[in-house]
């Protein structure tokens, strides 16, 4: 398989909060913002891999400021890493006042993706091209990320 650069799984996603994804306080549901970030992290995973692809983990979704009705939710999503028959997506959130202009980081997460054989069972990625310093940097967080990840499975797992 050939290589594939991590700019061709890039995806950016736009939203318009309206009232119906919002809590009593005017600010979109977390969970909400989880769905979209989701999606936008499927679509990601599937321009790498050219196949169906299913969400194995979401590490870590931190908010820093919240999605309020009538803001534009933006959220740019990218393969950051490939192991063998999964995959991390990296996904930035940030919000656009539309009269303004200006943006604010909303959340980043990370998630991972497993990819599914013609059987519907994990079959292997092809590698990522990880070219400039900023992609090899990401890359090695992410094998970080799933080393611990692995790790507290293992953990877990020994209970």
């Amino acid at each position: 398989m050939d290589p594939v650069a991590p700019a061709a799984s890039r995806v950016e996603m736009t939203q318009l909060v309206m009232p119906s994804h919002a809590n009593v306080l005017g600010s979109a549901f977390g969970g909400t913002v989880m769905q979209w970030t989701d999606l936008a992290a499927a679509m990601a995973a599937m321009r790498h891999a050219r196949l169906p692809v299913v969400t194995a983990s979401i590490d870590q979704l931190d908010f820093l400021s919240p999605v309020r009705i009538g803001q534009i939710a933006i959220l740019a999503a990218q393969v950051n890493a490939v192991f063998r028959t999964s995959l991390e997506v990296g996904v930035e959130v940030s919000t656009e006042d539309p009269m303004t202009g200006e943006r604010r980081r909303c959340c980043n997460a990370w998630l991972t993706f497993v990819a599914l054989g013609p059987d519907g069972r994990p079959t292997e990625l092809p590698p990522l091209a990880a070219a400039s310093e900023e992609e090899r940097r990401r890359e090695r967080a992410a094998v970080a990320r799933r080393e611990a990840r692995l790790a507290l499975r293992r953990t877990l797992a020994g209970r």
